[in-house]
């Protein structure tokens, strides 16, 4: 099992950025992907981002070049950085590792964007 602890969450003007945090109780070199979701008011949970344990990323397409996924190994950290904030994008964001044939959520961290 991984425990994973995000943090990061809250309120910014469209426009601004955050970056959220999900911190992983072991390594990232034995997790095969980390993700990101969110889940908006009346909405069912969607995909945002994701890295594979090679490095490749993958994103939908509303965020593209708006959110990246840097991590830090030492710290068993993945980051979602968020810039150019749109309301559209007010929602609880969950981290998630995916390994071996299993994965493990994040406990959500609510961002809301304000015009």
């Amino acid at each position: 099992q991984v425990q994973l602890v995000e943090s990061g969450g809250g309120l910014v003007q469209a426009g601004g950025s955050l970056r959220l945090s999900c911190a992983a109780s072991r390594s990232l070199f034995s997790i095969n992907a980390m993700e990101w979701y969110r889940q908006a008011p009346g909405k069912q949970r969607e995909f945002v981002a994701s890295r594979r344990s090679g490095g490749s990323t993958n994103y939908i397409d509303s965020v593209k070049g708006r959110f990246s996924i840097p991590i830090d190994i030492i710290k068993n950290t993945v980051y979602l950085q968020m810039n150019s904030l749109k309301r559209e994008d007010t929602a609880v964001y969950y981290c998630n590792a995916k390994y071996r044939n299993t994965s493990d959520w994040g406990q959500g961290t609510q961002v809301t964007v304000s015009s």
